[in-house]
């Protein structure tokens, strides 16, 4: 029977070496639910031979297998709601009003399968339509580290299952097409603005130029406090003069006053760019 305990320490200092989670103890149960497929399929009987093999420069698809499956989550459309709501009430109305930007440009970090960035491509094209506002070039850059969650966004085509999570009838029936199997394809004016990009938040980002609004939400949790630090910080590089920060409901913008400022929306808290 493969052990996956054998090796769990120096599993957890690999996966946050090389993609910024961090475990800690007693997720023994999380690495062997993600990982027991790969360890079968590779014959492998503990973590320790795992590591020796990805460490290994012939076997790096295995390694890129093994930060994918221990970094893909579930999401769902319109996320804990009021983020959109804060969108649509609050910061579409100024980007469109006051500021007179040429063009809306938001990122749309830890993407996943692409229900967020579509959400916002949606809550977007509604509102500009109900205003009767004509097309600035909006742009919508997601990324995500996992190559297999970025296959399934780009595709922008969901099982019904997927569809129910939080997607009401009348957006689907708009913004939606089904197709021949019974799936849902992201109709081309949603999907059009949305741009997905692999992206390891480690990695260095200001050549992907300056955004509007980063939602970055969800997934500064799994972080080291000094790591998400890092990310804020150059978050707030990537901004624009007067941009916003949304992080997820659990989450805070700690220790960066000097960088960002609280604005409250009861409900949701987001942060401005300072």
């Amino acid at each position: 029977m493969t052990d996956l305990t054998a090796g769990y320490e120096e599993f957890c200092a690999y996966l946050e070496k090389h993609s910024g989670i961090c475990l800690g103890a007693n997720k023994q149960y999380l690495v062997t639910s993600r990982l027991r497929r790969i360890m079968a399929d590779n014959n492998l009987e503990d973590l320790k031979s795992l590591l020796d093999k990805i460490s290994s420069f012939q076997h790096r698809n295995l390694k890129t297998e093994v930060i994918d499956a221990m970094t893909t989550n579930e999401t769902l459309w319109f996320r804990d709601t009021h983020p959109f709501r804060i969108l649509e009430e609050m910061l579409l109305p100024e980007f469109y009003g006051e500021k007179s930007l040429r063009q809306l440009r938001i990122w749309s970090a830890a993407c996943s399968t692409g229900q967020e960035p579509y959400s916002m491509s949606m809550i977007i094209n509604d509102y500009k339509e109900r205003h009767r506002i004509a097309g600035m070039g909006e742009k919508i850059i997601a990324t995500d580290i996992s190559p297999t969650a970025l296959d399934q966004a780009k595709q922008g085509e969901y099982p019904s299952l997927a569809i129910g999570r939080g997607l009401d009838p009348a957006r689907l029936k708009k913004h939606f097409a089904e197709t021949s199997d019974g799936r849902f394809k992201v109709n081309p004016k949603i999907a059009a603005p949305v741009e997905f990009k692999l992206l390891n938040l480690q990695d260095n980002y200001a050549g992907m130029g300056k955004f509007d609004i980063i939602f970055c939400r969800n997934v500064l949790i799994y972080f080291t406090a000094e790591f998400k630090q890092d990310i804020l910080t150059r978050m707030h590089a990537a901004l624009n003069p007067g941009g916003y920060l949304m992080v997820g409901a659990s989450e805070a913008v700690n220790g960066l006053s000097d960088l960002y400022e609280m604005v409250h929306c009861r409900p949701g808290i987001i942060y401005r760019k300072k």
